[in-house]
């Protein structure tokens, strides 16, 4: 039986060239999977899949806008035409939004800028590679939120209703697709502490002052990583938890307690 948790498996990263999604897409392939990565900037993905070449895994890229229904769609097919069907997606793909503004000071557009795009983006990739899914071939489609869906903090209107969003988009869907053999399963990670070294736009919300206090807030004092993140999501794509479904990987290191 081969230790590889991902062997043989077809995985699309959408966001694949930022720091959660490459960190993923370089964990996946490393664990056998044949890895495709989507993005609007290919130099990034590029840069990625140069990494994982050189590591001896399978990569391909792709100049993909997310938001583009008809381009993922066409961009699904191709993919699972190469890797005769697809067994894995996840949707690292970020929306920039406002946190710490009140609500007296908080447009409509700010609020409404992380609700539209994260959730009209989960339902355009999922609903194209839901297609290729299932059946003969069960699949697994991993989202990603923040502890924002249940902290009740001021200050973080519009991310915290699109992070308690996605998740209930997650659970709802995982209801529908169970019977065709599809497993939806969310991770929920704090702010990830090394993301902004990684490239990530959250250097420009969490200074290192701000990061020390994310951690204090937490029970084990610490953030997560962006490997404990990767980590997670190769083990809930894999058949090591095929009874996964439904329910968030709660990895904000105590911020949140079950």
């Amino acid at each position: 039986m081969s230790g590889l948790l991902l062997e043989n498996k077809s995985a699309v990263i959408y966001g694949g060239g930022g720091s959660i999604g490459a960190a993923v897409a370089r964990v996946f392939a490393r664990e056998g999977a044949r890895v495709f990565l989507a993005g609007r900037t290919l130099a990034r993905l590029d840069a990625v899949a140069r990494d994982i070449r050189a590591a001896g895994g399978d990569v391909d890229t792709a100049q993909v806008d997310v938001f583009d229904q008809v381009a993922v769609v066409h961009h699904a097919d191709a993919v699972a035409a190469a890797g005769d069907g697809i067994d894995i997606a996840l949707n690292a793909v970020s929306v920039p939004h406002d946190q710490g503004t009140p609500l007296a000071d908080l447009s409509v557009d700010e609020f409404m800028r992380p609700i539209d795009g994260f959730l009209r983006m989960l339902f355009i990739t999922s609903q194209a590679v839901a297609r290729h899914m299932g059946r003969e071939r069960p699949g697994v489609i991993l989202t990603l939120s923040e502890p924002g869906a249940r902290l009740t903090i001021p200050g973080i209107l519009g991310h915290g209703v699109s992070a308690a969003g996605k998740e209930t988009f997650a659970r709802l869907l995982a209801a529908e697709l169970a019977p065709r053999g599809i497993r939806v399963a969310g991770i929920r990670p704090h702010a990830v502490v090394d993301a902004g070294a990684a490239g990530s736009y959250t250097a420009d919300l969490f200074g290192p002052a701000d990061l020390a206090g994310l951690a204090q807030g937490t029970l084990l004092k610490r953030l997560p990583t962006l490997a404990e993140v990767a980590e997670t999501a190769a083990f809930l794509a894999s058949d090591r938890a095929a009874a996964v479904t439904g329910t968030v990987a709660n990895l904000s290191a105590g911020a949140l307690v079950d």
